[in-house]
């Protein structure tokens, strides 16, 4: 289990790394692929020693190799996070194998479509902070990519229950982010409404805990975080807070604690 989350781990901090450009260049209109990544300062391309996860940056002294501009913090960070969160979702999943409750090949499967949303959670967080958008490039092509994943690991398990939970969750989900964007303008973008999609896939497809859990989350999430800032005068009531940072943590807690909390709720009002 150590050896496998390792080495997720590291290609977490090489899909990490990916993810810099995608970051830096999608919002822009740019290609991923084409030019090489440069210095923004000096242009100067960046040499493939200095293209290895966090320990470039480190060795580097976080300043570009050729003008010595300081580079951002963020880059090895972006690298970081991303292979924690690959090391943590596939010690979560393969713990299900363990335990007997997942088959190993839908488990496989599982982790490639979690590790697909942890990369592109990622990303999304980054570039909506930075823009107040959720690019088509990264949200769109998520929708197919996942309905794959997830139908070959529900074929692999023989549980196509789960694959038809997904799509209700996917149809569901995005119809009431798209509702609240109709009835209240300005409060929730398009963007917002497709992400909650593929966040309504994944979730419901885990289970309705996690779907009950991640969706409410999200708002609980988002609603305290603007509440501190409005009372601490950092913004305002109409601030524009970007909302698809707190509908991916949200996801999160439904993936990682949803079916705990759910069924202590329903213990709770005695329904369990």
């Amino acid at each position: 289990m150590v050896l496998v989350a390792a080495l997720s781990g590291v290609l977490g901090l090489a899909i990490g790394s990916f993810l810099n450009v995608v970051i830096h260049r999608v919002p822009a209109g740019l290609s991923v692929v084409r030019p090489r990544s440069a210095c923004p300062t000096c242009r100067s391309p960046i040499r493939s020693r200095d293209n290895v996860p966090v320990v470039s940056w480190l060795a580097l002294g976080g300043r570009c190799r050729d003008c010595r501009t300081p580079i951002s913090i963020r880059y090895p960070l972006v690298e970081t996070s991303t292979g924690l969160l690959f090391a943590i979702v596939t010690v979560w999943v393969f713990r299900g194998v363990v335990e007997g409750l997942t088959a190993p090949i839908s488990a496989v499967l599982q982790i490639a479509a979690l590790l697909y949303v942890a990369a592109i959670s990622v990303a999304l967080t980054m570039i909506d902070l930075d823009t107040h958008r959720l690019p088509d490039a990264v949200v769109l092509p998520s929708y197919p990519i996942l309905i794959v994943l997830l139908a070959v690991s529900s074929a692999s398990g023989g549980d196509w229950g789960a694959l038809g939970r997904g799509l209700i969750g996917m149809v569901g989900l995005a119809s009431i982010y798209l509702l609240a964007a109709i009835v209240v303008p300005g409060g929730m973008g398009m963007g917002d409404v497709k992400l909650a999609g593929i966040i309504g896939l994944v979730l419901a497809y885990l289970g309705w805990g996690p779907l009950a859990v991640g969706s409410f989350a999200a708002f609980q999430l988002g609603g305290t975080f603007a509440i501190v800032l409005v009372t601490l005068r950092r913004t305002d009531r109409k601030g524009g807070i970007p909302f698809g940072p707190w509908m991916v943590s949200g996801a999160w807690v439904g993936v990682f604690f949803g079916t705990g909390l759910w069924n202590a709720y329903l213990a709770l009002i005695g329904l369990a």
